[in-house]
């Protein structure tokens, strides 16, 4: 029988009704690959898991977040549907992350956000700000007029923009690191030393386990490995990050220097901006290829709308900054910087409940295994 024969008998099983799989039930898949051990080189959730006899809810957070849905084991597993053990490890771990950050999310009320994220949402959201955005703008008779030097404070001030956006990026940091701690401090992984944290911070800045645990990548909708998954991450991953440099960059060039935008092609902030716009619209048109294209027992369908939205949003973030520095100059510059100022405060306003808290808690659970691996291997019941 060809690997991808039961996954489709599964998917069109799937297409009259998807089952529920919750800690349970992903404990028992677990047990069942802890008895095979057939896919132990495959990745970390492989050797974490072999160091345990039972899973508490807490060892299933920990492995489920570990998991890079590489899709590896699915295809390797004999037991995978239509067997009776119905082991779709990627599936349960999936629909499991989605349970820790809804748990563990600060403040509590407002986990259940993680079920509700959605790609409507997201361009609604962008469309509303936008709307907001463009309204201030038409009031102050700066909508559509070209402006010298392309001077974005004339359209909005930059008092204003601090003050807007200032409250809500210490609010994301703040929720994303509250509710990190509390899966960290609920591993009860103890404190790293400084090789095993030089190992996480490895681990996460290369994707490593995005490799299939052999090199070759992540198994796709034909059941080839490809590395694109892993190549497009990095290309998102990093190009957000200069994105992020190029503002902190321009943050010191305005406060420190004394030296307000805009600024040239030529200046840090506008080659940091613009490399990482250019690596980020990249990267996100390539990874919403690849999710709509991914086998279906891949993940969790009913997370599609929040993965998607996720894309979407940085997506509009860099092709909308691209724009408007290349029109900066132009009587459109004012809409346009609405439509992108609209899409980076949609991004904050939803990143502690998105798609962007996976980030931080795959490196929480990265480093408590950087952790754990140097201990003693001493068999958990799960019963602590």
């Amino acid at each position: 029988m060809q690997p991808l024969e039961p996954l489709a008998r599964e998917a069109a099983a799937l297409a009259q009704g998807i089952p529920t799989i919750d800690v349970s039930d992903a404990a028992r898949m677990l047990q069942i690959c802890n008895a095979c051990r057939y896919c132990e080189g495959y990745c970390a959730v492989f050797p974490a898991m072999t160091r345990r006899l039972e899973f508490s809810q807490a060892d299933v957070h920990y492995l489920a977040n570990l998991c890079h849905s590489c899709g590896a084991c699915l295809h390797a597993c004999q037991y995978a549907p239509p067997h009776e053990f119905g082991v779709n490890l990627p599936r349960a771990m999936a629909r499991v992350r989605v349970q820790t950050y809804a748990e563990h999310a600060w403040p509590a009320a407002l986990g259940a956000l993680y079920r509700r994220s959605g790609l409507a949402l997201s361009l609604a959201l962008v469309a509303s700000l936008a709307l907001f955005l463009a309204l201030a703008a038409a009031s102050q008779g700066s909508l559509w007029q070209a402006l010298p030097a392309g001077d974005f404070y004339r359209v909005f001030p930059h008092r204003w923009m601090v003050a807007l956006f200032a409250p809500v990026f210490v609010f994301v940091v703040l929720a994303l690191a509250v509710g990190t701690r509390r899966f960290f401090k609920g591993q009860q992984a103890g404190a790293p030393d400084a090789a095993a944290s030089l190992e996480a911070a490895r681990d996460v800045l290369t994707l490593k386990y995005l490799d299939g645990g052999h090199g070759d990548g992540c198994n796709e909708a034909d059941d080839a490995f490809t590395l694109a998954r892993r190549r497009l991450h990095h290309l998102t991953f990093y190009g957000f990050m200069l994105c992020v440099a190029a503002t902190c960059v321009a943050t010191l060039y305005h406060y420190l220097l004394q030296q307000p935008a805009p600024y040239g092609w030529t200046s840090w902030p506008k080659l940091l901006g613009a490399s990482g716009g250019i690596a980020l619209t990249i990267g996100t048109a390539g990874l919403w290829r690849l999710n709509r294209a991914r086998h279906p027992l891949h993940g969790d369908p009913g997370q599609a709308g929040m993965d998607r939205g996720f894309i979407a949003l940085l997506f509009v973030i860099a092709t909308s900054g691209l724009v408007l520095a290349l029109a900066r100059t132009t009587a459109a510059m004012p809409l346009l910087l609405s439509v992108h100022l609209a899409a980076v405060m949609a991004l904050f306003v939803t990143l502690p409940y998105g798609k962007f808290a996976h980030g931080a808690y795959r490196s929480a659970a990265l480093l408590k295994w950087a952790i754990e691996k140097r201990q003693p291997a001493q068999l958990d019941t799960g019963e602590g």
